[in-house]
């Protein structure tokens, strides 16, 4: 059974409904450049609880021995490097020039590394719950993709003109635009991301521009929570 989704049993029923008395759960996605982290951080700073999907994803990705032997299977054992410390180090660049040419070796990695970000989630949400936390943001690049969105309360997509997308990547050092565009290519269309989310914002302006409409879209969850809507 697919996480999110529920099979009927009591057991399947009464979960469901002690996650419904938890915080709202906001999914926070876009492409690469869009603006998404900085929504995210707008939204931290305005109370909402935050798990970034992405960063834990790297975190696991140096400390987890089962994820670093699976990507050493992956990717060759000289993936990693130790560094001074003792600890694997790794080689980033190589992995992102390979996955972006290979979607085999993509959606291994994704299958490696996501289950292992999913129970990390769970943890925030209890954690959330059991303090009492209103509002809960999951910031992923892969939202969609992961196939777990059955349990959030509303998807929030970031979009952009794809060449300020990649102008923004290129100007944070995440690529070259050559690379950049060839990570686009193998993510869903940002069309397909927009006709499934709940909630667009557009981030083809200012940095002031992008926090009013982080603002209006706290006031729309605040809405939604008071309305008794999830």
């Amino acid at each position: 059974m697919e996480k999110g989704h529920c099979s009927g049993s009591l057991e399947c029923v009464e979960k469901i409904a002690m996650r419904r008395a938890g915080p709202f759960i906001v999914g926070v996605t876009g492409g690469i450049g869009s603006g998404k982290s900085t929504v995210c951080r707008f939204l931290a700073e305005m109370g909402c609880a935050l798990f970034e999907a992405d960063r834990i994803a790297r975190e696991l990705q140096q400390s987890d021995p089962g994820i670093v032997s699976g990507i050493r299977e992956l990717f060759g054992f000289d993936v990693y490097t130790i560094d001074s410390s003792g600890v694997p180090v790794l080689d980033r660049r190589r992995v992102a020039a390979e996955v972006f040419s290979d979607r085999e070796k993509l959606d291994a990695l994704n299958a490696l590394v996501h289950p292992r970000v999913y129970e990390a989630f769970e943890t925030a949400r209890s954690q959330a719950a059991s303090q009492g936390i209103g509002v809960l943001v999951k910031e992923a690049a892969i939202l969609f993709e992961s196939g777990m969105t059955g349990d959030l309360d509303l998807i929030v997509v970031v979009a952009a003109d794809i060449s300020l997308r990649v102008q923004r990547a290129a100007a944070k050092g995440l690529g070259s635009p050559e690379e950049i565009r060839r990570r686009i290519a193998v993510q869903w269309p940002q069309e397909r991301l927009v006709e499934k989310a709940g909630y667009v914002i557009y981030n083809e302006g200012t940095i002031d521009d992008l926090h009013r409409e982080t603002e209006k879209l706290y006031g729309f969850i605040m809405q939604r929570i008071a309305a008794g809507e999830r």
